[in-house]
């Protein structure tokens, strides 16, 4: 009993330990209880996103729902669009919310749910029904998830914003998340890859698909709970809350976000592969078993990259400049797809139907992927601290604070390129004459197919790191200019307190 009580103890004065022990020059606030809390809440949208992920959505549609690839790669554009242009309309909201819970995590609190169910809807087997009524089927429950989705993922990220104000601990934040998002997102994420690799489910693959829709709904909720009911909003706002009008203004005056959204909207060439990766180990690769162990080699690539940058930038200190770090890793991965190509293009595109490559030149392509796969992690985790500080920036230049309107802008290329990727993948497939076919078995396709399915794995994600190169040249914040920054806002609000404080003591005594 007492060995209970002293474990319990332990864990509890754990929790209550701060994840940044040492100094680091600036002050750290958050405990693990917080950190792992909200790490839980971006768990649950990994749930949501792995099952929802553009691989497996796409040819669930296309091969399993019998819907033509062309009319999908029409309702995820404009789905798509219609998602992202409603992201500054939510973060707008958030900017504009008060309440006794803050401005962020009243929508954590009920988002999830209508998330959760949405992400099961997309996979209800709708196959018996008339065309026009799958169609429109499919089109209530993804523009629904992208609606939904949106509610949630935006105070998510400004949550992230305003819960500490430490560049090296909001870091370390997103690495801790960055792998706990990876881990919850494969409980329900796996379960296809895996299912495909037994040939029961070649031929019985809606099954996976709705077991792994049941999993993510519960998961969604279930994780999302922690985040609304432990963490704490930090940041101070404006008394005088902005308007719309002023929302959108100091949006424009971001130079250093306006960058980072260029960046993004190259980036969507390198989110095509995934929107073709089902389809890459299936047709080209020859087998569905391909799908789970191709995915193995990109997997660890979210916790090496968790536990990487943030040791990285902390070791780094006062030197670690994001612009530079972000530069390398563009680089690395545009030559590891650019490799991929040459090395295992060819023997991949003289397989015939349901062939398999060596041994040898499967591990080459597991090799390439996973050595891609790292850097754009890395850039990932890199570019959220970078919006980080872009939303510091606008405070320290017009004394207004918004991480809504601002993580929007981020969210709405996030929404824009991964709508527009899909249509890029599935229209490249359908120019190239890809043939379609019932579940997962492979079909023999046209070599013009095949460079199809080749090239959106390996040479367009290599253009898309490369366009992503020069808008981040004029990236305006280095590390010395923020913590230049984040020493004037502290002092503003020093002064701020303290004329706010004289001026109550004048009233109280009149």
């Amino acid at each position: 009993m007492m060995k209970g009580i002293d474990s319990m103890s332990k864990i509890k004065q754990f929790l209550d330990s701060k994840i940044i022990k040492e100094d680091v020059g600036e002050e750290t606030v958050l405990t693990w209880k917080e950190t792992i809390s909200y790490a839980l809440g971006r768990g649950a949208q990994g749930m949501s996103t792995s099952t929802m992920s553009a691989s497996t959505v796409n040819y669930f549609l296309t091969n399993l729902l019998g819907i033509k690839p062309g009319t999908i790669a029409n309702v995820r554009l404009w789905s798509g669009l219609w998602d992202a242009f409603n992201d500054p309309i939510m973060g707008v909201m958030v900017d504009k919310t008060h309440t006794k819970d803050g401005k962020m995590r009243p929508y954590i609190k009920y988002a999830p749910y209508l998330c959760a169910l949405f992400t099961a809807l997309t996979f209800f087997n709708s196959s018996g029904f008339p065309y026009i009524l799958r169609l429109i089927f499919a089109i209530i429950a993804l523009v629904g998830w992208d609606m939904t989705y949106t509610a949630f993922d935006i105070p998510m990220g400004a949550l992230a914003f305003s819960i500490t104000s430490s560049g090296v601990e909001r870091t370390k934040l997103f690495g801790i998340s960055s792998i706990v998002r990876a881990v919850a997102g494969a409980l329900p994420g796996a379960i296809i890859p895996v299912a495909l690799m037994f040939p029961y489910f070649e031929t019985h693959t809606k099954g996976a698909y709705i077991t792994a829709a049941v999993i993510a709904f519960a998961g969604i909720i279930l994780f999302s709970r922690p985040t609304y009911y432990c963490t704490k909003e930090r940041a101070r706002h404006s008394e005088n809350e902005p308007t719309i009008k002023q929302c959108f203004s100091l949006l424009l005056k971001n130079r250093p976000l306006f960058m980072l959204f260029l960046s993004n909207m190259a980036f969507l060439l390198v989110t095509a592969r995934t929107s073709a990766y089902m389809y890459f180990a299936i047709d080209l690769v020859g087998s569905a078993k391909f799908y789970a162990i191709l995915g193995v080699a990109g997997a660890p690539a979210p916790f090496i990259a968790g536990v990487g940058v943030p040791w990285l930038v902390q070791k780094l200190g006062s030197k670690a400049d994001f612009k530079k770090l972000f530069i390398g890793c563009c680089l690395a991965a545009a030559i590891m797809h650019g490799l991929l190509f040459v090395v295992c293009g060819k023997p991949l595109m003289e397989l015939e139907a349901g062939e398999t490559p060596s041994i040898f030149v499967l591990i080459l392509c597991m090799f390439f992927i996973f050595a891609s796969t790292i850097p754009i992690e890395f850039k990932n985790l890199l570019c959220k601290e970078m919006e980080a500080e872009t939303v510091d920036y606008v405070e320290w230049k017009t004394g207004e604070r918004v991480e809504g309107i601002m993580l929007s802008l981020m969210s709405f290329t996030g929404k824009l390129t991964n709508s527009v990727s899909s249509t890029i993948a599935l229209a490249i497939l359908g120019i190239a004459g890809y043939v379609t076919h019932e579940d997962a078995v492979a079909t023999a396709q046209s070599m013009n197919a095949k460079f199809a399915l080749l090239s959106l794995e390996s040479l367009v994600p290599m253009v898309g790191c490369l366009l992503m190169l020069v808008p981040i040249f004029f990236y305006n914040i280095s590390r010395k200019d923020h913590d230049k920054m984040m020493s004037e806002i502290a002092q503003r609000r020093a002064l701020k307190e303290n004329t706010l404080k004289e001026e109550l003591e004048d009233v109280s005594e009149v």
